[in-house]
C-alpha cells in the first residue's frame, strides 16, 4: 500500500469532548420480567450495598461513554431501563462522544469507566499503547455496511475514487481493504489514487452521509444507523453488508479500565449482568428499542433510520442470505476464534500509523492478552445461558 510521507502519531490524539444533558434512568426492571433472576446473587444485590447512598457497589455512579451509533444500543438500554441499577451498580447518564479518538482518550485517562470500542482499536490500545484496558464482552454483532453512490454498481467501480472509514483500527477499514483487494484494486492512504487504486480516508461517521451526497467520497464503510440514513436520504445504497463478509462478526467490544476490574470486580459482575439483560431485551423489542434510543435522546438520528438499522430488510445481491448479515445481533460472549481471525486479517491491513506490534503478535495468543471473559461467562451462567458455539466464516 502506498502512503503519504511520514506517519501519524500512533497514540491517541487529544480531542475536545462534546457532552449533552441526557435523560436519566427510566423504565423498571419489573417490565422486563427478570427480577427473579437477580435474587440470591451473593455479593451484589439489586438494592445496592448498605450505606452506599444509592450509589451501588462502586460507591459512585458508573461512567459510560459512547458514539451515536447502534453499536452502543446495549449500553444505552442497560442505563435507560435501570438494569445496571437493579443489578447493584448505579450509572450516570452516558456521555456522547463525536470521535473514536475522544472515546479512547476518555477511557485511558479515567474520565469514563466503560465504553463500546472498535475491536481493532481495543487491541491496538492494549498491545501497542499498553493502555490499562480490557475487553470484557461483545456489545453486538454485524450492524455495518459498505454504502456507495448509486453509480458504484460493483466494487471495481471504486477505482480512482475515495472510500471513507471511521478509523484506521476498525473492522470497517480491515474489511474494506480486503474487499477492494479481492477485485484487483489497491487501497492507498494519503495520496491521490491511480486508475487501479482506491484512496481510504478516515472521516467521522456524522460527516459521511453529506460527503457521499456531495460526491466528495464514492463510498463509506460505517456502522448503522449511518448506512440507513444514507439510504433513506437517497445519498447512497448498501453495496455490501459486513455481516455478509464476516459472519456474525463483532465490530465493537465492551471495554473497561483494568482499574475497575482490580478494585471493583463485583461492580464489573453487575455491569455484565445488566449488559446481558439489555441484549436480551433488544432482541425481543427492536421497534420499541428504536423509540427508546431516539425518543430518549440517546441517538440523534431519526427513529425511522434507527428502526431500519435494528430491523433492516434484507437487500438484494448478498452472497450468503442464510447468514442474515443484515440483522444487527446481540451476543455478549467474546469468542477467541474471532480475535484470532481479526489479528490474521490485520496482518494484511494497512494503517496510517505504527503497526509493528502485529509483527510479533501470535494470533492464537492475542485473545488472552486483550480479553477478560470471566465476568461475561459468569453473567451468562447466572442468566441460565451457555456459551454459544462459534465458527469463523469470512467470504469476500
Amino acid at each position: 500500500m502506498r502512503t503519504r510521507p511520514g506517519r501519524l502519531r500512533a497514540g491517541l490524539r487529544r480531542t475536545t469532548v462534546r457532552r449533552r444533558d441526557l435523560l436519566g434512568t427510566a423504565g423498571h426492571l419489573a417490565s422486563l420480567g427478570v427480577v427473579a433472576s437477580l435474587a440470591g446473587r451473593g455479593a451484589w444485590q439489586a438494592a445496592g450495598a448498605p450505606g452506599d447512598g444509592g450509589q451501588g457497589l462502586l460507591g459512585r455512579p458508573l461512567r459510560v461513554g459512547y458514539l451515536p451509533v447502534t453499536d452502543a444500543a446495549a449500553l444505552l438500554v442497560a442505563h435507560h431501563r435501570g438494569l445496571w441499577e437493579a443489578a447493584g451498580v448505579a450509572s450516570a447518564p452516558p456521555v456522547l462522544f463525536r470521535s473514536w479518538d475522544a472515546v479512547g482518550q476518555a477511557l485511558v485517562v479515567g474520565e469514563v469507566d466503560v465504553v463500546h470500542m472498535l475491536l481493532p482499536m481495543a487491541l491496538q490500545l492494549r498491545l501497542a499503547q499498553e493502555a490499562p484496558v480490557r475487553v470484557v464482552a461483545w456489545g453486538h454483532t454485524n450492524g455495518s455496511a459498505m454504502v456507495t453512490s448509486t453509480s458504484v454498481t460493483e466494487t471495481a467501480r471504486l477505482a480512482g475514487r475515495r472510500l471513507a472509514v471511521p478509523y484506521w483500527w476498525s473492522i470497517h477499514s480491515v474489511l474494506s481493504q480486503h474487499l477492494v483487494a479481492a477485485c484487483g484494486l489497491r487501497p492507498v492512504i494519503g495520496v491521490s489514487p491511480g486508475p487501479q487504486e482506491v484512496e481510504l480516508v478516515v472521516m467521522p461517521p456524522a460527516e459521511m452521509v453529506s460527503a457521499l451526497a456531495s460526491g466528495s467520497i464514492a463510498g463509506m464503510t460505517v456502522a448503522d444507523p449511518f448506512g440507513a440514513v444514507a439510504e433513506l436520504e437517497g445519498a447512497g445504497r448498501v453495496h455490501r453488508l459486513l455481516g455478509d463478509v464476516w459472519r456474525d462478526h463483532a465490530c465493537c467490544g465492551v471495554v473497561v479500565r483494568q482499574e475497575l476490574i482490580d478494585t471493583a470486580p463485583d461492580a464489573v459482575h453487575a455491569l455484565l449482568d445488566g449488559l446481558v439483560m439489555a441484549q436480551d431485551w433488544l432482541e425481543a423489542h427492536r421497534q420499541e428499542a428504536a423509540e427508546l434510543l431516539t425518543g430518549g435522546g440517546w441517538l440523534p438520528q431519526s427513529q425511522t433510520a434507527v428502526a431500519r438499522a435494528l430491523q433492516r430488510p434484507e437487500p438484494g445481491g448478498v452472497s450468503h442470505p442464510d447468514w442474515h448479515g443484515e440483522r444487527l445481533g446481540f451476543s455478549a460472549f467474546p469468542h477467541p476464534s474471532c480475535t484470532e481471525q481479526l489479528v490474521r486479517l490485520l496482518g494484511d491491513t494497512a494503517v496510517d500509523g505504527d503497526r509493528s506490534f502485529l509483527e510479533r503478535l501470535d494470533p492464537v495468543q492475542a485473545h488472552d492478552l486483550v480479553v477478560d471473559d470471566r465476568f461475561v461467562r459468569a453473567a451468562l451462567e447466572r442468566a441460565g445461558r451457555t456459551v454459544p458455539p462459534r465458527r469463523e466464516e469470512v467470504s469476500l
